[in-house]
Parts: structure tokens; sequence; C-alpha cells
């Protein structure tokens, strides 16, 4: 007999076996049945080593179907579960939060219906970008959109920050069931970054190593031939400042001027 019902979701991040938590390794160890949604099939065999009921969430995912339709299956399967009594987990790639819808309905939808569900934090693409390209998002400042977003909606980029789209593979994708876009897509997210980067700005294409034996993709060009690079759904464009930080002289003046000190004195640090 089963007793109460309940969620976890963890991150068993990007690498097989090298950035899996205490934490998250429990509570796949621990649950009655575990849900993966992982980014390759070694990694999925590799949580079946750790219990003995995986189910595998892959299946759902079909070209040309709308991936809410698919998100929506995952998300009632596992609540199936544990509607019925069983403590669930559902092991991500990466971070259980981070590009993934999935945890935070199924997390919600639980909540909502009075089981215990919770989330642990994994290693993300992002925590490994920032690793493999030696970026200190403290330095500048870091801005992080996901492609297709940043092309329907108008945000403020600052090009004196790093500019990070994710999901850049898809750019332009407003029907949510492809798994790629192509050269007039990318065409028309130059025509957006045209407007603050010049078109020989030097960008990277960026992919975090899934296995141990894998070297990070690092790929550096200048950004006018992102029209006819090799894109995934795994590849991220990393856009590095194109101009120098504006200081604030009126900000830096009222500042000094509660410091008792002079504004030339701040260090560009800052």
């Amino acid at each position: 007999m089963h007793g109460p019902g309940s969620l976890v979701c963890v991150g068993t991040g990007m690498m097989l076996g090298a950035h899996l938590g205490p934490r998250a390794r429990a509570s796949i160890e621990q649950a009655d049945v575990v849900f993966a949604a992982l980014s390759d099939p070694l990694v999925e065999l590799w949580v079946q080593r750790m219990h003995a009921d995986v189910r595998s969430l892959q299946p759902y995912y079909r070209e040309g179907k709308p991936r809410h339709e698919t998100y929506g299956e995952m998300v009632d399967a596992m609540l199936a579960e544990v509607r019925g009594g069983r403590r669930v987990c559902g092991a991500f790639y990466g971070h259980p939060g981070v590009f993934a819808r999935v945890p935070h309905i199924a997390i919600a939808k639980a909540r909502e219906e009075g089981f215990t569900a919770t989330m642990e934090p994994g290693i993300s693409a992002e925590d490994c970008l920032y690793a493999d390209l030696g970026i200190d998002p403290g330095s500048v400042g870091c801005q992080h959109y996901e492609a297709s977003q940043f092309m329907f909606y108008r945000r403020l980029v600052d090009p004196s920050a790093y500019l990070v789209l994710w999901q850049v593979g898809v750019a332009g994708d407003r029907s949510v069931r492809r798994f790629s876009t192509g050269r007039p897509y990318r065409s028309l997210l130059l025509d957006r970054l045209g407007e603050d980067y010049p078109a020989q700005h030097s960008i990277t294409l960026y992919e975090a190593a899934t296995l141990p034996i894998n070297q990070p993709r690092t790929e550096v060009m200048p950004l006018a031939q992102l029209i006819d690079a090799d894109l995934s759904l795994q590849t991220t464009l990393v856009i590095p400042p194109a101009r120098p930080l504006q200081r604030d002289e009126a900000m830096l003046a009222r500042i000094a001027q509660l410091d008792g000190t002079q504004a030339h004195t701040v260090s560009d640090q800052h």
C-alpha cells in the first residue's frame, strides 16, 4: 500500500556522472518511480543503474508534434503516479528549472492538488558556459534571452555587456513544433542583432560537453557567418561586448558626494 504521493524534480547536470549532487542522487535512489528526460541514451542507462523503475520521457517528443502537447503528456504521466500515492522523481538533464517547462508545471500542479513537490538544482549549461568560456557574469554583466523570444519582442540590448541567446537553432519558430529553423529565419535574427553589433563582431557558438570523453563546442566566428553555421537545439550564441562600459557621471558625482570623495576616484571595475 502506497503512502501519500510526492514529487521531486532533480537535475543530473550536463556531463554524465560528473555533475550529480548527493541530494539529487538520493532522490533518485529513494523514489518509487523515476521519470527521465535526459540528453543522451547513455545518461539514461546510467540513471537506470541507480533505480529499477526508470521511465523515459523522450518518446513523447516527435517531429511536427506541438511541444506544449508533449509537455502536457509528460506532466500527466508523472502526476498519475503521484496521485496513486507514489514517491515520484523526475530526473532532467542540466538544471530542472532552466529551460525546462515540465518540472515547473508538474510541481505547480502537484502543489495545487495538495502534494509535496520540490526541486533540487543541478549544474546547467549556463554554469558550464561560464567555466568553459572563462566568463565572469559579474565583470561587465550578462544578458540572457531565448532566441525566439528575443526576436518576437523588443528587448533592450546593452552592447557593453555579454549577450547570450539560447536555443538559437530554432530562432524564429512560432509553431513550437520544429527542431530547427533555416537560413531565412537566421537572416531575420541577424537583422535584429545588426541594430547593435557590427557584422564582423566576433561571436562564439557554444555547446556544453555531455560525456567525459567529449570537449565542449566553442566555435568562434564573425557574426555575419551565423547564417550558414551548423546549429542544433543545444547551440547557444554568445556575443561579447561590442563597446566599453559608459560611466554615469551624474550618478558617480552623487555617490561621491555621499562618500565625501571625488567622482573620478571610483574604480572602473565596478
